[in-house]
């Protein structure tokens, strides 16, 4: 249950961007309706995750993962549902997202893509638990453009999912709309 109420003050503005968020989604975002109490958090998340969305040297699933391993390290249900609903929409396979939290066990990965998921685990512990090693094995493969932006994804993923846990947000049932297919 959230621990902030998920009503606020319906001003022209908010409306709009009420209509926006249904439009793209299906409905209200919970993260928006709590941003939505302190204009300038509000704000300032739009503009952080519009701005985000427009990065694009680093590959859609290497993102996906990192995002989800991100989530998953903290706990934060409202965004792995969420996340698996977006990233399914994108082509991601769905074995790899429904692996993500059992990533070391799972054979489904590729060595690039557990490097990302170990980074990621890494970047995400607290603090940080990030080696050389670590890094050197992401700069094999990855460009110092795609490394900085694996690096972003990761630190805005624990953002999202540390303000979203903390508030209280859980799965707001995005997920159950994505076609599921067996898994392995």
């Amino acid at each position: 249950m959230a621990r902030i109420e998920m009503t606020y003050r319906r001003t022209p503005g908010i409306r709009v961007i009420e209509w926006l968020t249904r439009r793209k989604f299906g409905k209200v975002l919970d993260p928006v309706k709590v941003a939505m109490h302190n204009r300038r958090v509000l704000v300032t998340s739009l503009a952080i995750e519009g701005t985000a969305a427009r990065w694009n040297s680093l590959a859609p699933d290497l993102k996906a993962l990192a995002v989800m391993v991100a989530s998953a390290r903290i706990g934060c249900s409202w965004c792995m549902d969420f996340g698996y609903w977006e990233f399914h929409h994108q082509g991601i396979d769905p074995a790899k997202l429904h692996d993500v939290p059992r990533w070391r066990d799972s054979d489904v990965y590729t060595d690039l893509e557990r490097a990302v998921m170990e980074y990621t685990e890494a970047m995400t512990a607290t603090p940080p638990e990030v080696t050389d090693e670590q890094v050197e094995r992401l700069r094999q493969d990855l460009s110092d453009e795609q490394f900085v932006e694996l690096t972003a994804w990761v630190a805005l993923e624990n953002f999202r999912s540390r303000v979203n846990a903390a508030t209280g947000l859980t799965s707001q049932g995005f997920k159950e709309y994505c076609e599921l297919r067996p898994v392995r």
